[in-house]
């Protein structure tokens, strides 16, 4: 029954499934935002981040619209859905059974990317958060060859760089979203993975306590088991990116 029911999902919705919570509910609110914009049901103009206007005017679900708007339905937003659902899913995965780690991870980005923006002007932050994910899983995967466009080949560590002066050419500026989510993935790197064994095993990035409780009390409820995933799900976090 679970290979019929398997074989019977559509690959979209096998897709969605497949995902880990964080990155599935991220795709799915990045894709949502920009078809309610296309909809003229919300405009972009109520979804950047400003700290007048969040804290003299209580919007505070600028917060996180911020991180959900990448532009309008087309080839650009489907580009960043790509990536954002691509390494985010690969470090999710990578990080264990539970989401706890991962979403810690975010918490951290969002944070330090809305202390950031003020100073430098960014009112939309979800390029600069995916920015940050796909740097750290570039310095954790430092021998994954990749190719861009079927044209350069060259290792993980060049990623971030890669697509920086990608969109140099394509949007003819600096990306500075991109570039404060370097420095603000560097930082999350350098402490969970640099800094540890130089200084005794001491994590100074690692989530609290209460916050592991709280992913361990939802991750502990009912859930469907195994035979109904794809069997590829185990293979999907491999390296190599074609």
């Amino acid at each position: 029954m679970a290979a019929i029911g398997q074989m019977g999902q559509f690959p979209l919705e096998q897709w969605f499934y497949e995902m880990p919570p964080v990155t599935r509910w991220w795709t799915v609110a990045t894709v949502a935002t920009s078809v309610l914009v296309q909809c003229h049901i919300v405009t972009p103009f109520q979804l950047f981040y400003s700290f007048r206007t969040v804290y003299t005017k209580s919007q505070y679900w600028r917060l996180v619209s911020t991180f959900l708007y990448f532009g309008p339905l087309n080839l650009d937003l489907l580009f960043h859905v790509f990536f954002l659902q691509r390494y985010s899913r690969l470090l999710e995965e990578s990080s264990g059974r539970s989401s706890a780690q991962f979403a810690w991870l975010i918490v951290y980005a969002m944070t330090s990317l809305l202390v950031l923006s003020p100073f430098l002007s960014l009112p939309f932050l979800g390029t600069a958060l995916s920015s940050s994910l796909v740097y750290i899983w570039a310095r954790r995967n430092p021998e994954a060859r990749l190719s861009f466009l079927g044209l350069l080949v060259f290792t993980a560590p060049y990623l971030p760089w890669v697509l920086m002066g990608f969109s140099i050419v394509v949007h003819k500026e600096v990306p500075k979203d991109e570039l404060c989510g370097v420095v603000v993935g560097h930082l999350w790197y350098f402490f969970n993975d640099v800094y540890p064994p130089l200084h005794g095993g001491h994590r100074p990035f690692d989530p609290p306590r209460w916050w592991r409780r709280l992913f361990e009390a939802v991750e502990d409820e009912p859930r469907p088991t195994d035979a109904n995933l794809n069997p590829e799900f185990a293979v999907a976090a491999a390296p190599e990116v074609r």
